[in-house]
């Protein structure tokens, strides 16, 4: 089937990825614009699953400041190259992430951060309440399991739904990233500051 340069145009508006990639995903989904989204999406996370072994040794730190300066991030994100570092759509990554952090603020990058007994503690909580509720053990460690997979999706940059889009996760959005720039970018570090909080020793 033909698609219109219009119908090509809106997919490539929702999504960032080249005009040919959003033709042929809309040739296959038959003109339906959400379902050449999906495809679109499909195709990104298979591409940025064969990139993630690359090294990424180069990128940007970046910075967000909110309104009034009370509250603000310092975020480090790399890629394989420079080149792609200073791009555009890499610098409004970077701010995008920034500004996650300044509005979610997570605690970790990802869920392997997460300290042993950080988790041991959690879930202790989780099935102690449960197990107050009467519940039986089997339901009681799928209640403990829901309940880390809220807690992983607070505190997790990576997790976390993506604050301009939460129909998403941040991890996602990178990985459309990936895909749409063709290098691996990873999420290293962020440091958040909010004037009057108290400092952590």
């Amino acid at each position: 089937m033909s698609v219109t340069a219009a119908q090509v145009k809106a997919l490539r508006d929702r999504t960032g990825a080249g005009m040919m990639e959003c033709k042929r995903a809309l040739v296959e989904a038959g003109g339906d614009l959400d379902r050449g989204v999906v495809i679109l999406r499909e195709r990104g996370l298979a591409a940025a699953a064969k990139r993630s072994g690359r090294a990424t040794s180069e990128g940007t730190v970046g910075q967000y400041i909110h309104a009034g300066g009370k509250l603000g991030v310092l975020m480090e994100v790399n890629c394989e190259t420079d080149f792609v570092a200073r791009t555009d759509e890499f610098q409004e990554l970077v701010r995008d992430l920034a500004m996650q952090v300044a509005a979610s603020n997570p605690l970790y990058v990802r869920r392997e951060e997460v300290g042993s007994e950080e988790v041991d503690r959690e879930k202790e909580i989780y099935r102690n309440q449960a197990l107050a509720t009467g519940k039986p053990e089997f339901i009681v460690e799928r209640i403990v399991e829901g309940r880390m997979e809220k807690f992983y999706s607070a505190v997790c940059l990576y997790e976390q739904p993506f604050v301009k889009d939460p129909s998403i996760t941040v991890e996602q959005l990178i990985k459309s990233k990936i895909a749409t720039l063709k290098e691996n970018i990873t999420a290293r570090r962020f440091c958040r500051f909010k004037v009057g909080e108290e400092l952590q020793h």
